[in-house]
């Protein structure tokens, strides 16, 4: 391929991108291909999927007891008398089998700490893993979420939210709540074409392109994240919220690809602007990979009321094909006090479109329009997550509730550290430190990694000469190894990034060794020339 070729891939998203490089990568049939690009973790939680498994299995015995036709396979709705004793029963027959044993203790931990009804629980999960029946309420199961707002009270804001303080709704995955979220700002009157939505830079790509379409059309402006400040926001940067523009900010924290959570100073002066000059200001934050960092705080737990939260269960259990995530919400909002101060004209259109659910549109809030958005109104009795999806996430909110001492995710953060140290120990260079790292996703700055290897006149020379599109295509063809583009996520520096996450720990020492090797190919190149315009043979 021609250094001009590679101009047609100028504007593509870096997931499109990918596939490009991967056929690059590819062209070499003896070689293993390592494609760093994606974030799909190669790691997963093993023990609540038994669980999950073997309490599909107690399902269909409760559906076959409740009536059956046993030569026909047909069997009935499950019945909550005496579940409790039944279950107790499947326990203690099956205590050899390990994901037995954690539903034996998920129980308890449901009815002795969470003080909800063990009866209600087992009922709900029972009818939800079997799908027998519509998601009631649509919005999320009734005791699954009480159970998943403890987990995101643990998670995401500490003590600073009680689960009383909030509420969920349940969506598949991150990608699907942001598109239920704007979707329903628009529809409500709470965002309009040619308002300011600020971004946090860099961001997972997404993200920057949904406000530019034509069903938003709405400007943006950028709060960028200082790469020599450990990629943190300058006060300079945050103070832009104080642009009463600015609609709506929205960010990814810990940051894609940066992988770097917000540190104190930065929410405390959000919160700051937000209480005295903002209070306006709508928040929405996507903290999916808050679960990998040492004591995190969502934005949510600093500025509640006006937040929008954003939690998918993909990356930390290992789960992106079950599209599992929830918005959070806190009772009392910004959101609903701006659907009570809408224009006359605007309410009146609301209620009309919100007619056919409430007698009072009014009352209905902004959570619950979400749910109707989400199957456009007219389809609102029949919306809400899958019932086994909703008993899935139940399942990974009891482990890590009752993971006591976090074990699993002291073993998570482990590997993925261990990753990124094999990959630089072989680069050559120290990974980037801080007790804000996260590294689920790690970015290799060309300009960066030229300087630190080999000096300044050798850095600004890459910068000058060598096309980061080029250079990935590069990297592909002769490695086979596949990072995405750091300028499709908003970055102002020429890098790739590396997900830390989906490949084994030789293969990103192999990855570190390998780019060593071509870091010093180009060198080579840029000596000799530096050679000749001296007048050295």
């Amino acid at each position: 391929m021609s250094r001009n070729d590679y101009s047609q891939y100028a504007k593509l998203s870096p997931f499109e991108l990918k596939d490009a490089l991967i056929k690059v990568a590819s062209s070499d049939e003896n070689r293993l291909i390592l494609n760093a690009g994606r974030g799909n973790p190669n790691f997963l939680a093993t023990l609540p999927r038994r669980a999950f498994f073997r309490l599909g299995l107690f399902a269909v015995a409760e559906a076959e007891l409740s009536f059956s036709y046993m030569e026909n396979g047909v069997g009935g709705l499950p019945k909550i008398e005496g579940i409790e004793g039944r279950f107790e029963r499947y326990i203690a027959e099956n205590r050899d089998q390990p994901g037995v044993v954690f539903l034996g203790r998920a129980l308890s931990y449901v009815r002795d700490q969470l003080g909800l009804s063990a009866s209600d629980f087992l009922h709900e999960v029972v009818e939800g893993i079997l799908g027998c029946n519509y998601p009631v309420p649509p919005r999320m199961l009734r005791i699954s979420e009480e159970i998943v707002k403890h987990y995101i009270v643990k998670e995401m804001v500490g003590g600073f939210l009680s689960s009383g303080d909030i509420d969920l709704f349940a969506v598949e995955g991150g990608t699907a709540a942001m598109t239920y979220i704007f979707d329903t700002l628009k529809q409500n009157k709470l965002i309009a074409e040619g308002d300011t939505v600020a971004i946090g830079m860099p961001a997972f790509t997404p993200y920057i392109e949904i406000p530019e379409l034509n069903n938003y059309r709405l400007k943006q402006i950028h709060i960028n994240a200082d790469p020599a400040a450990e990629w943190q926001y300058p006060d300079s940067e945050i103070d832009k919220l104080l642009d009463k523009d600015v609609k709506i900010f929205f960010c990814i924290n810990p940051s894609n690809p940066p992988s770097v959570k917000m540190d104190d100073r930065s929410l405390e002066r959000i919160a700051k602007i937000v209480a005295e000059k903002r209070p306006d200001l709508m928040i929405l934050t996507d903290d999916v990979y808050g679960t990998f960092a040492d004591d995190f705080k969502s934005l949510f737990a600093s500025c509640p009321a006006n937040t929008l939260l954003v939690y998918s269960f993909s990356k930390y259990f290992g789960a992106t094909g079950w599209r599992l995530g929830v918005i959070a919400m806190q009772r009392g909002n910004i959101y609903d006090d701006k659907l009570a101060a809408l224009p006359k004209a605007a309410k009146a259109e609301l209620d009309e479109r919100y007619s056919s659910l409430v007698p009072k549109v009014s009352e209905l809030k902004f959570l619950d329009r979400l749910v109707a958005d989400s199957r456009t109104v007219a389809l609102n009795h029949t919306a809400g997550l899958s019932t086994p999806q909703q008993v899935q996430m139940v399942l990974f909110s009891l482990f890590a509730l009752m993971d006591e001492s976090d074990g699993y995710k002291a073993e998570v953060k482990k590997l993925i550290r261990r990753r990124e140290a094999a990959l630089y120990r072989e680069l050559g260079l120290a990974p980037e430190s801080g007790g804000n790292q996260v590294d689920y996703y790690t970015l290799l700055d060309l300009e960066d990694i030229a300087r630190r290897l080999h000096g300044d006149d050798f850095a600004n020379w890459v910068k000058k000469n060598v096309s980061p599109t080029e250079l990935l295509f590069r990297i592909a063809s002769d490695t086979g190894i596949v990072l995405l583009p750091g300028s499709g996520f908003g970055t102002k520096q020429p890098a790739g990034r590396a997900s830390l996450a989906n490949l084994n720990e030789y293969e990103y020492a192999n990855i570190g060794r390998s780019l060593r090797q071509m870091a010093e190919q180009v060198y080579e190149v840029y000596a000799k020339g530096k050679g000749k315009k001296s007048g050295k043979s």
